[in-house]
């Protein structure tokens, strides 16, 4: 996406929300930045990631008037889908009309064509897999065997490696052994299992888009997703990238705190994670961590930086998303304080 496609952006942010990309990047902005940043890192077309990302920069404020009218077209959409789900086209079509009319029925259903053959338990595609852990761990076994023969394999994966090893074990086998099961009873276990996961409510946010709620997106984004996201906005928008840096707070930044809060730092985030995080990064910043410490306490993390060897790009950016995690947990209960230098406190020689 060039300049003149980034400038046509910003025009069409100032006209009601029309655009698909935009009614997501609206309802992003509704749903939160902890739920979007889920969402979005699950958004494997890079195109339509970096259009996402831009309407979320540049929409702006977004009136009462067009929220509602875009979390009513989502809600639509998805009412529909689940009666297609769960009865079929024909029982689908037969309660939008009693509700909404034939016509807007037919509109709902077109929307939805994509959908009909919807796996089971879809809704729980994109949840949280320790989320999810905790919420069925108590459960009967085969009915977790169930629903993880369902969901996305990746996810599933996920969701065992959260279970206790014994219920781990337990489940397996049974999802092994598992046969076809009834439809009718089918769709009554996942109408259960639904009810029961609504309870997991989604927190309300502010309405307000622009630069501030895309960089409260990224800052609870999983480093990868960050850094992807944050390196395409440096080629396409340099003055938009920037916006977006001096409003989060990334791992690099550990340099701009002060030792006090640097030592508060060491002692909540654990030596070997700590030594994961910094395989690779600046001098600047490893020296920045190792004069707050004690000679000993260098010593060990040195030799554990030594003693990991080589370390997967991965696991690194796992690591210190968990420190900056840290981080942001500390400034939110006011027990270290983040300041930037502005403009007029910079020195220039």
């Amino acid at each position: 996406m060039g300049i003149e496609e980034i400038k046509k952006a910003k025009e069409e942010a100032k006209k009601p929300i029309t655009r698909p990309s935009q009614k997501v990047a609206a309802l992003l902005i509704a749903l939160g930045p902890t739920t979007a940043s889920e969402i979005l890192k699950n958004i494997k077309d890079e195109d339509l990631l970096e259009q996402i990302t831009l309407d979320i920069a540049n929409l702006g404020k977004v009136s009462d008037e067009d929220l509602n009218e875009v979390l009513n077209e989502f809600k639509a959409v998805f009412q529909a889908k689940s009666y297609v789900a769960l009865g079929g086209v024909a029982y689908a079509k037969q309660l939008l009309a009693q509700a909404y009319g034939d016509a807007e029925a037919a509109k709902m259903l077109e929307r939805v064509n994509s959908m009909v053959n919807t796996n089971p338990f879809y809704f729980l595609n994109e949840a949280d897999p320790s989320q999810l852990a905790n919420t069925f761990a108590t459960e009967n076994p085969q009915l977790l065997a169930l629903i993880l023969s369902y969901i996305r394999p990746e996810l599933a994966a996920q969701v065992l490696a959260f279970l206790p090893q014994d219920i781990q074990a337990v489940v397996s086998m049974k999802i092994a052994d598992m046969t076809p099961t009834n439809p009718e009873i089918l769709t009554t276990i996942e109408d259960i299992v639904q009810k029961k996961f609504s309870a997991l409510l989604v927190q309300d946010f502010s309405n307000a888009g622009g630069v501030e709620a895309l960089a409260n997106i990224l800052n609870c984004c999983d480093r990868g997703t960050e850094k992807n996201i944050m390196e395409w906005l440096d080629i396409e928008n340099q003055e938009m990238a920037q916006e977006v840096r001096d409003l989060m707070f990334v791992f690099e930044d550990i340099i701009i705190l002060d030792d006090r809060a640097v030592q508060r730092l060491l002692r909540e985030v654990d030596t070997k994670q700590l030594a994961t995080a910094l395989k690779g990064t600046k001098d600047e910043i490893k020296e920045k961590i190792f004069k707050n410490m004690s000679e000993r306490a260098r010593q060990m993390l040195t030799d554990d930086m030594e003693y990991l060897g080589p370390v997967r790009a991965k696991e690194v950016q796992e690591a210190q998303t968990a420190v900056v995690n840290a981080i942001r947990n500390l400034e939110a209960t006011g027990e270290i304080t983040i300041t930037r230098a502005s403009v007029e406190d910079e020195l220039i020689e």
